[in-house]
């Protein structure tokens, strides 16, 4: 009788054990076979752009109002024309930016404009142009991205993404340097920031952006333009400053009367 009890016990014990060793087994196997899914910066942009319109963008003909100027920009699948329009003290002005080139118009009538001064005109008409859209147009040629890891603003968690340029192909301000801080929940951008070459050194601005809305499915916002008050050595550092409120409003950007066909 004890040799039976004795062998019952060993026998259950045994098969307690050999029960423990195939659970941890399949528990090995299975955290294994679970991937961890880890976005690279590409991905993340990539879903951000969807999340904003993607595609609906590539051809789309988009006007607004942005202080006292009037944007036109037509997309057709790489063909572009991006248009300013406004009136100076005497005469109507229209400036192009398209696959051709830059132009002006004065009065409906071309006119010629010196090369150095066209690069400056160009500039300014595709840089509100492209912050209209953003995050589109972040997957151009000329744009390099780096993941650059994560960062908690305002209790929300978010991927920060840098964003430079190649010299062919990136404009005039192709040694600027941006920073996006995309919602690790929606993929939306609600934080951006970027360094600009000055005469006397660097310039640093950070965005906030407010007053989301959709146009046909395209995403639209206006910023928070903060100026930077402290001395820094690079726009990675503006997040932390914005979060301590040590930087300065500036100005608001703010696009009005958005229409989108």
């Amino acid at each position: 009788m004890f040799n039976f009890t004795t062998k019952l016990q060993n026998a259950i014990s045994m098969n307690k054990f050999v029960f423990l060793i195939i659970c941890i087994g399949f528990s090995i196997l299975s955290c294994k076979n679970q991937k961890t899914t880890v976005l690279n910066a590409n991905e993340i942009i990539n879903k951000s752009i969807d999340v904003s319109g993607g595609e609906t963008f590539d051809a789309s003909t988009i006007a607004f109002n942005f202080r006292d100027k009037h944007y036109i920009a037509k997309r057709n699948n790489g063909i572009f024309q991006l248009v300013r329009q406004y009136k100076d003290s005497i005469f109507n002005v229209k400036d192009v930016v398209s696959n051709d080139g830059f132009k002006r118009y004065i009065e409906d009538e071309l006119k010629k404009v010196p090369d150095s001064m066209a690069v400056k005109y160009a500039a300014s008409v595709n840089s509100v142009h492209y912050f209209s859209v953003l995050p589109y147009g972040l997957n151009d040629a000329a744009v390099m991205k780096t993941g650059l890891g994560e960062e908690t603003i305002k209790d929300q968690n978010y991927y920060k993404i840098q964003v430079t340029f190649k010299q062919e192909g990136g404009g005039e301000d192709f040694e600027d340097v941006f920073v996006y801080w995309v919602n690790k929940d929606t993929y939306k951008v609600d934080y951006l920031a970027y360094s600009y070459k000055e005469t006397d050194g660097v310039g640093f601005r950070f965005r906030e952006a407010y007053n989301e809305r959709y146009v046909n499915g395209l995403r639209f916002v206006d910023y928070n333009n903060y100026n930077v008050v402290t001395d820094i050595t690079s726009v990675t550092e503006l997040g932390v400053l914005f979060e301590t409120n040590k930087l300065k409003l500036l100005s608001k950007i703010e696009l009005k009367n958005i229409s989108v066909n």
